[in-house]
């Protein structure tokens, strides 16, 4: 049978385009987490920077988060700008004790976010300990399309790193809601909180996790470095 599966959405302190400090941000959280998945929000790397270079899976300023969830167990899913100059796309990288790999590139993009990435062609899903956890970043989780195309891979959870202005701070919540009563699945959101670089100098936080009948588990509150947990049955 498979077990529990222990999952924590965190929102750590953003240094725009600071690859190393914000590294050691997500380590640290990694570490304070106790938790067998940790989420991080959309371009929780760089920042929401849309300029920030491409990040190499193997670069070596990921050594602290990897070194963090070899210690801990841990699969930390992270958002970066991968690929390269001529081909960039918004991704989110996997980290675990054998390094990082990117997982998943977003396929619904917003605003300028198209005159610098190519959009992803394909959802994803990751495997830990036997549950299948579905990968979406912002945008994409408004898009009805792809929450049904990630679920019919066979998701148990549906995972988001977003970016919420505080007006939309309610966005997360009726997304999630939305998708669980479609589909039956858990669903976890990460989301900045506090300053996220120059084009949001101020985010929501609420970062969340939602059983299958929609309903709240966990919530994180509007600050940065909070990282809240919810165990998956």
């Amino acid at each position: 049978m498979r077990t529990p599966l222990t999952l924590a959405v965190a929102q750590p302190r953003c240094v725009p385009y600071d690859v190393a400090a914000n590294v050691a941000a997500h380590a640290a959280l990694v570490r304070a987490a106790h938790a067998r998945v940790v989420l991080f929000p959309e371009l929780s790397l760089t920042g929401y920077e849309l300029d920030a270079a491409p990040l190499d899976p193997a670069d070596a300023r990921l050594a602290p988060l990897v070194e963090a969830c070899a210690a801990t167990g841990t699969l930390a899913l992270a958002g970066a700008p991968v690929g390269d100059v001529d081909t960039a796309y918004l991704g989110m990288l996997a980290v675990d004790a054998g390094g990082a790999r990117v997982a998943y590139r977003k396929m619904f993009l917003g605003g300028a976010e198209a005159a610098r990435f190519v959009a992803g062609r394909a959802p994803a899903v990751v495997e830990v300990d036997g549950w299948q956890l579905g990968l979406a970043v912002c945008k994409d989780t408004g898009v009805v399309e792809h929450a049904a195309r990630t679920v019919a891979l066979g998701a148990d959870a549906y995972l988001a790193g977003v970016l919420e202005a505080p007006a939309d701070a309610a966005v997360p919540d009726t997304r999630a809601r939305r998708v669980a009563a479609a589909h039956g699945v858990w669903v976890a959101t990460a989301s900045f909180a506090g300053a996220s670089g120059s084009h949001y100098p101020h985010t929501a936080g609420g970062s969340g996790v939602w059983r299958p009948d929609g309903t709240p588990v966990a919530r994180a509150g509007a600050t940065p470095g909070e990282v809240v947990r919810a165990t998956l049955h």
